[in-house]
């Protein structure tokens, strides 16, 4: 199964894809956030932790591209539910860094799980060529919002 390739001559009875993008975007961005059982938020800051280690929120909200107010409203739950841990700084005990613990941990690598099924199962169809473009296009449309920060 090969994606058909759009015709560049408008249709009137095609949808607007410059329309339906932001829509599809929300909409993906919802149903895999419901698919892996752990919020947006919540799923992207155990993702940065497991990449960089411990970390303070000034740290965490400059690789999340949001403020440290953010991170700490998002680290609340996540703390709560011994996913993540303050740490103290071994040089100043006033400043904590958050860790990931071994819970989170495991959260996380369930939820990647899932996700990695459900996108399976979702591109089964698809050839290895189109899930490739499709991850670059993803990808690409990613480092543009980077970008812009």
């Amino acid at each position: 199964m090969s994606l058909p390739v759009p015709d560049p001559s408008p249709d009137p009875d095609r949808p607007d894809p410059d329309g339906q993008l932001p829509y599809q975007v929300a909409v993906f961005a919802r149903r895999i956030s419901v698919a892996g059982e752990l919020d947006r938020a919540a799923f992207l800051l155990l993702e940065q932790l497991a990449a960089t280690g411990p970390a303070n929120v000034k740290t965490l909200a400059a690789g999340l591209g949001v403020d440290s107010s953010t991170v700490t409203r998002q680290a609340a739950p996540l703390l709560r539910e011994r996913l993540v841990a303050r740490l103290p700084y071994p040089a100043d005990r006033r400043a904590v860094r958050l860790a990931l613990t071994p819970l989170g941990a495991g959260r996380l690598a369930e939820v990647r799980e899932r996700r990695r099924e459900l996108i399976a199962e979702l591109t089964a169809g698809w050839t290895p060529g189109e899930r490739a473009v499709f991850c670059a296009l993803l990808a690409r449309f990613n480092d543009g919002l980077l970008d812009r920060r």
